[in-house]
């Protein structure tokens, strides 16, 4: 079977900027993150409270499908970390700990979801994590050889957020919050590496 070859653009400031005005251009995307803002920022803020957090995570999962059955269960284990002073703290181990859940006896862990838990309340800070953005980077890896990260240090956050940054800084990019890099590198990856849905979809712990 031939192999077909992806060109990806190179990283530039007028790449971001395409991108960007794209998200704006694309209703479905900017509104549902407004919706999203009123949300973290201004309707529940805090995680202090059971039903604060219940909305919050049940959004998330249903806007990004992030395949969480059963919501109440991670609802309760972000209540008992007592997360706010750490998120106003930019504290990057808090995803490793949000991540790991037991629901029915089970381990689960929800990698891509305990980023954009965090993203949510401190997007500066808190870059997220999900397949196409890590498809770039190894792409981005391989052919400028931006850094030298293995594939397993992305399940790594804080390894995962100095990749970004190393990605950011080889390319130019410092005039960029991490926010507006993640809606280029999101939306490159969803165009030049789209998923395959013929595989059965495995759960949202990837």
């Amino acid at each position: 079977m031939r192999t077909v070859k992806i060109d990806v653009p190179h990283p530039s400031s007028e790449q971001v900027e395409h991108y960007i005005r794209a998200w704006d251009e694309l209703e479905n995307y900017h509104l549902q993150e407004d919706a999203l803002d009123k949300l973290f920022f201004t309707l529940c803020p805090e995680n202090a409270d059971m039903s604060d957090i219940l909305l919050k995570v049940a959004a998330l999962n249903d806007f990004y499908s992030t395949n969480i059955f059963s919501v109440y269960p991670v609802a309760k284990h972000i209540l008992s970390l007592n997360i706010d002073d750490r998120l106003k703290n930019g504290d990057v181990a808090l995803v490793s700990d949000i991540q790991k859940v037991t629901i029915n006896g089970v381990k689960r862990n929800f990698y891509s979801f305990a980023t954009k838990y965090c993203s949510h309340h401190r997007p500066l800070d808190f870059p997220i994590y999900d397949s196409y953005v890590e498809k770039v980077l190894r792409y981005f890896r391989d052919r400028d050889k931006f850094a030298s990260f293995k594939t397993p240090d992305l399940k790594d956050y804080a390894k995962f957020k100095r990749t970004l940054i190393d990605f950011r800084s080889f390319y130019g990019l410092d005039q960029y919050n991490m926010k507006e890099i993640d809606k280029y590198i999101w939306q490159l990856g969803k165009e030049y590496f789209p998923k395959s849905y013929g595989k059965k979809k495995v759960q949202e712990e990837q």
